[in-house]
């Protein structure tokens, strides 16, 4: 017999899930239907990896967040779960006891959010058309698409018209608001460090 899927009104509704009640792997919320992703290349995991190793030299430890959800402001229910996400110290202090590794519409916006894209037209169209607004619309003030097939890391810096974009190619050095000091070329975060 097949099951139904659950289909949620409000985040509210959604937030209330007990963990349990989730589905074990990859999965966001689109329209208000949990909605299961294929598992992540191995590249894409190796570069947040990568990216995250990088960033405990420039912060705390349980700032930096993989595998953490977002809601997000969006014309559906919707919620992400980008490959890597750093906090502020506030988001990270109203995440503290909480039951469930989600940033909710009521808690400080990340202050940086990274995507690495993955193949195909509607992975492109989810990462490059759609998260871009949904986190503008959060106010997340820089959001990275790293994507190994265009051979490109995009830094999107939010400013009061929405998102400005530099490109990185090559052995351009990434420019981060978030992290002035990073000395990283795109082609470095692309081959992740190899």
């Amino acid at each position: 017999m097949t099951q139904a899927k659950p289909r949620f009104r409000t985040l509210e509704e959604y937030a209330a899930l007990d963990p349990s009640d989730l589905p074990k792997g990859n999965y966001e919320l689109v329209d208000g239907e949990i909605i299961e992703l294929p598992a992540e290349s191995d590249l894409n995991v190796v570069i947040a990896g990568f990216l995250f190793s990088v960033f405990l030299q420039f912060t705390q430890h349980y700032l930096i967040r993989r595998g953490t959800e977002i809601f997000v402001s969006s014309r559906s229910v919707t919620s992400r779960f980008p490959d890597l996400m750093v906090l502020n110290e506030q988001g990270a202090t109203a995440l503290d006891g909480a039951r469930r590794s989600a940033v909710t519409r009521e808690m400080p916006a990340p202050e940086l959010v990274i995507e690495v894209v993955s193949p195909g037209d509607q992975n492109h169209d989810r990462d490059y058309i759609e998260k871009p607004q949904e986190y503008a619309a959060r106010d997340i003030s820089e959001f990275w698409q790293v994507d190994p097939i265009r051979s490109v890391v995009r830094v999107l810096h939010l400013h009061e018209e929405g998102y400005q974009v530099c490109e990185f190619r090559g052995t351009d050095a990434v420019a981060s608001q978030i992290f002035p000091n990073l000395q990283l070329t795109a082609e470095q975060i692309l081959r992740a460090g190899r």
